[in-house]
């Protein structure tokens, strides 16, 4: 069965489901890379302690406290930042069924959030993230800004979005580029077109890379 929206009040109301809450905290910015290209709007995602790609956030249980309250709890240990988030804040409810693959039984539902803050705020968090965070170096290796400018080699958005990323937070991603105005629907189909460009070349560099072991 594929994942499929939900409401906030129905994914509450799964109690046999896992519950994971993860935030995009994101900022408006007038800096320029190297002078010249726009970087528009500072997005925060972190390299994950598997190698992947994610947003802050971890798993919560509704039972013992509120959604809100759980995240900003993950928050605070691994970003090092105490961030109250609100039900405003929530964007959307996922439930995604168990793979066939894990050894899991239990289906899961992502509950999605985005919050912006100053400019100021999110430095702070950067500096908090590396020196205050419990978390730091062990589940979260570093936080990351995403590039949603694109370079005219095709360096930027579009080479961020070849990277791998945990679950559906590529998903999460694109859709508040787009649900936010922080990209056009056309910058953001150019990056997707040549990030599949990115991802075959990667293909055979890996391919390569294998050779080298045999």
């Amino acid at each position: 069965m594929a994942s499929r929206q939900l409401s906030r009040a129905e994914a509450l109301a799964c109690s046999d489901c896992m519950h994971a809450c993860h935030v995009m905290l994101y900022s408006d910015t007038n800096a320029q890379l190297f002078g010249k290209t726009p970087i528009r709007h500072i997005i925060l995602m972190q390299m994950r302690f598997d190698g992947l790609l994610g947003f802050p956030g971890g798993l919560v249980k509704p039972t013992e406290e509120t959604l809100e309250a759980g995240l900003s709890r993950e928050f605070l240990e691994e970003m090092g930042v105490d961030l109250p988030v609100s039900v405003e804040d929530h964007v959307e409810s996922t439930h995604v069924p168990a793979s066939s693959t894990s050894s899991s039984t239990s289906h899961l539902i992502t509950h999605f959030y985005v919050k912006k803050v100053d400019e100021k705020q999110i430095m702070e968090v950067e500096k908090a993230a590396a020196s205050a965070a419990v978390d730091h170096g062990q589940e979260v290796l570093g936080l990351v800004r995403v590039p949603i400018y694109t370079m005219k080699d095709g360096g930027g958005l579009a080479a961020f979005l070849s990277h791998s990323f945990i679950g559906n937070a590529r998903f999460q991603l694109v859709n508040s580029l787009l649900r936010f105005n922080l990209v056009t629907p056309e910058e953001l189909h150019k990056a997707h077109t040549h990030s599949l460009r990115i991802c075959s070349n990667t293909a055979k560099d890996l391919k390569a890379a294998l050779a080298l072991t045999e």
